[in-house]
């Protein structure tokens, strides 16, 4: 990062959800994923770059909060986020969350974001870049099994980096069918809503599991999954949560952002600790392989990881140059002495 002037040290750049949403409506949804998708795959090949490290996680029996940080060396970040999903039935949301970036060479702060709706976004186009390059290649049909807040962007991300137009639909809330046919409607997909998961995944070529519900569970039987499928299984993202059969995983080649992560969050609870996995930033870089046959089942276990948020903030930072959708926020102490913070507090009362 360039040299920072005083004056912007002064302030920390804010976006609100009103004006999150008047940038993405500023340049588009679907070209926000598509270049999310581009951001995250430039970080993923850069990984060794990053600090790593699981989320910090305070469970209880409700859901859990979380802290997911990590630095490129020249820009730190993190985000705070939490999973409630008996939220829903109270009237709200099951996750939100907010990020930071803040400069490595001062320590300052120079973005405060939400990321409620940040995190829907960069968490579908994680999904969209792993399936650009691990699912068929001629996949134009995805089941959505799970149709809540998550289903929409999914879709959309999908279509951005695989060109995915039939959507297969199911959820156990059929209300939650509904919302999505509905949101969708008007976007160009032929919508499908199906009355089990078994019927969703016919000629399904991708299937995303995105359940909300804290528990273990088998969304997915090894029965249902034929060969030469991508599976994008993202709701299993905490302890004690999975959506998959682990006769899944043993016949499929598994995929994950961290390995560390995902064995305490993923399917993988379900499986030996030497359970061979491949991280994605190999496939993106070159140095592992993706999918290596038409009949292989691949199957990306996505917990989300700290790297993806750092990149959404990095675009929403680039993006905001030539707007007025931030507010420079007063929070960083600036005294004109900076050994003086006491004088500074004392002047204040004249």
């Amino acid at each position: 990062m360039p040299a920072p002037l005083p004056s912007e040290l002064a302030f920390i750049r804010f976006v609100s959800v009103e004006n999150m949403m008047k940038l993405i409506h500023h340049i588009g949804v679907e070209t926000v994923l598509a270049d999310l998708i581009r951001y995250i795959e430039e970080d993923f090949r850069r990984w060794d770059l990053f600090d790593k490290t699981p989320r910090l996680a305070s469970h209880s029996a409700e859901g859990v909060i979380e802290l997911m940080p990590t630095s490129d060396g020249e820009v730190y970040g993190f985000k705070y986020v939490n999973g409630h999903p008996k939220n829903t039935r109270e009237g709200l949301q099951t996750v939100t969350a907010f990020g930071l970036l803040a400069r490595v060479d001062t320590g300052y702060p120079v973005l405060l974001s939400e990321m409620t709706i940040l995190t829907a976004l960069r968490t579908a186009a994680t999904s969209a870049m792993v399936a650009k390059a691990l699912a068929p290649k001629d996949a134009r049909t995805m089941a959505m099994i799970g149709n809540g807040a998550q289903s929409e962007f999914q879709a959309l991300a999908m279509r951005a980096a695989c060109g995915v137009e039939r959507l297969r639909l199911y959820d156990i809330d059929s209300k939650a069918t509904d919302k999505l046919v509905r949101n969708l409607s008007n976007r160009g997909f032929v919508l499908e809503p199906c009355a089990s998961p078994e019927e969703a995944i016919e000629g399904a070529q991708i299937i995303t599991t995105c359940t909300a519900d804290k528990q273990y569970a088998t969304i997915l039987t090894d029965n249902m999954v034929g060969a030469g499928v991508h599976i994008n299984a993202i709701g299993g993202d905490c302890p004690g949560k999975t959506e998959l059969h682990r006769d899944i995983l043993g016949r499929s080649a598994v995929f994950v952002e961290y390995t560390p992560q995902t064995r305490i969050e993923g399917e993988l609870q379900q499986m030996p600790q030497d359970f061979p996995v491949t991280e994605m930033w190999k496939v993106l870089s070159g140095t592992a392989p993706g999918r290596t046959s038409d009949q292989q089942i691949t199957l990306f276990d996505g917990v989300g990881f700290a790297v993806e948020d750092f990149s959404a903030l990095r675009y929403v930072r680039d993006r905001l140059d030539d707007t007025d959708l931030y507010q420079n926020l007063d929070i960083i102490a600036d005294p004109d002495d900076p050994r003086d913070l006491f004088g500074m507090l004392n002047r204040a009362t004249t």
